[in-house]
C-alpha cells in the first residue's frame, strides 16, 4: 500500500495481492475505458492473462475509500531487456510474449496499461499511476520502467505516420501528445515509435461489431478511435496499433 500526494488525499493504492476483491472488481469497472476493438488483440490475452497471480504484487488499483470508487488501475509486467535499442521488442505484443515465454530472469518492468476513470481524467491521477509503476519497478530491484505508450490524440490523426506524430512538440519543448507529456514530465525520454505494436485481426462482421461501422469492400479504412487505418481484404480486417516506447530510469527511487 503506497502514499499518494496531499492533493489526492482519500485515495489509497493497493496491489492485487493485498486486495484481490478490489482487483476482481476492477475487471468490469475498467473495461469501458478502452475502445471495444482494442480488447481483441491476437496475442494480448496471453500476457495480460499472466499478470495474476504470477505478478500480482505489480498490479494495483487506486481506491477512493470515501466514495468506495476505483479511480484507476495500473498493470505492468517484467521482461528481459539489455537496454539497447537493437534488443528492444517490436512493440507491446513482442514484449508481452517475451515476458511470459522467456525463462531468463527479467531485468526491467514494462507498463501495460494505466487506466483512469473518465470522470477522474485530467485531475493528476494518471501521474500517480505512472509514478506508482516506477516505484514498484524500483522496489522489485529494476533500474528502469519502460512504457509502450498508446498516444491519446493519435486517433485524431490516424493517417499521420507514428514516426512523424511522435516527433510533434509544443512551444515549450514537451511532446504534443497529452499522454506522452505525462511521461515526459516524470522525466521519461522517448526511445522510438513502434508502428506495429499490437496486432488485431478479425472478420468484417467482428470489426463491424467492435466499431459500429460497415466495411462494404476491400480497402483501407479510418474507423472510430483507431490510431491507424484498418486493412480489409477478403472478408478479414487486419490492424496494427502503433505505440511509442518511452523510458523511465528509476534507480535510487
Amino acid at each position: 500500500m503506497s502514499d499518494v500526494p496531499a492533493t489526492q488525499r482519500g485515495l489509497v493504492i493497493v496491489s492485487a495481492d493485498e486486495r484481490p476483491d478490489l482487483w476482481a472488481r476492477a475487471e468490469d469497472e475498467f473495461r469501458d475505458v478502452w475502445p471495444e476493438y482494442n480488447q481483441h488483440g491476437d496475442v494480448s490475452g496471453e500476457y495480460f492473462g499472466a499478470l495474476v497471480p504470477r505478478y500480482a504484487h505489480l498490479q494495483f488499483v487506486v481506491h477512493d475509500t470515501e466514495a468506495d470508487e476505483l479511480v484507476a488501475r495500473g498493470r505492468s509486467i517484467p521482461f528481459r531487456w539489455d537496454g539497447t535499442l537493437a534488443n528492444l521488442p517490436a512493440g507491446i505484443d513482442a514484449m508481452g510474449l517475451r515476458a511470459v515465454r522467456d525463462p531468463a530472469p527479467p531485468t526491467v518492468l514494462s507498463a501495460l496499461a494505466a487506466e483512469v476513470r473518465p470522470d477522474r481524467q485530467r485531475s493528476g491521477v494518471s501521474r500517480i499511476v505512472v509514478g506508482e509503476m516506477a516505484e514498484r519497478a524500483a522496489a522489485a530491484g529494476f533500474d528502469a520502467l519502460v512504457a509502450p505508450v498508446r498516444p491519446s490524440w493519435k486517433e485524431r490523426y490516424p493517417l499521420i505516420p507514428i514516426e512523424e506524430y511522435a516527433a510533434w512538440t509544443r512551444d515549450d519543448g514537451l511532446p504534443w501528445d497529452p499522454w506522452m507529456r505525462v511521461h515526459a514530465r516524470l522525466a521519461a525520454r522517448t526511445l522510438r515509435p513502434e508502428p506495429r505494436s499490437m496486432q488485431i485481426t478479425g472478420s468484417v462482421d467482428e470489426w463491424t461489431d467492435w466499431t459500429g461501422m460497415e466495411f462494404p469492400a476491400d480497402g483501407h479504412y479510418v474507423f472510430p478511435h483507431g490510431l491507424a487505418p484498418l486493412e480489409v481484404r477478403d472478408g478479414i480486417g487486419r490492424y496494427w496499433e502503433p505505440n511509442i516506447w518511452m523510458l523511465h530510469r528509476v534507480t535510487g527511487r
